[in-house]
């Protein structure tokens, strides 16, 4: 039996030192050097995030970039912005904060 697996064709290639060094380079490689398969997808999957973020926060620049020439050609726009967000009001002025509590 065992003369019969050593005669056997696949067991000439494996014990064929030249494959037998690539085979363990290759699982070298692959699972443990420093910079094996793992670590290759973990750091795709990172760089997939990062791009969808950069997409996003490109987007919102854009958008932002919309709204400030929008604000710096309107005053009235502004004048509501300023209110709005910063609650804002001209000397004189009384503002009263009206609160809404829903049940």
């Amino acid at each position: 039996m065992l003369k019969k697996w050593r005669s056997s064709r696949w067991f000439k290639i494996v014990s064929n030192s030249y494959v037998l060094a690539t085979i363990i380079f290759a699982f070298w490689m692959l699972f443990l050097d420093r910079n094996n398969v793992g670590l290759h997808v973990e750091l795709d999957e990172r760089i997939d995030e990062l791009e969808e973020a950069k997409t996003y926060f490109e987007t919102e620049l854009e958008q932002n970039q919309r709204e400030l020439e929008e604000l710096e050609s309107d005053p009235e726009k502004l004048e509501k912005f300023a209110r709005e967000k910063y609650w804002m009001h001209r000397k004189g002025e009384e503002v009263f904060l009206i609160e809404i509590e829903e049940e």
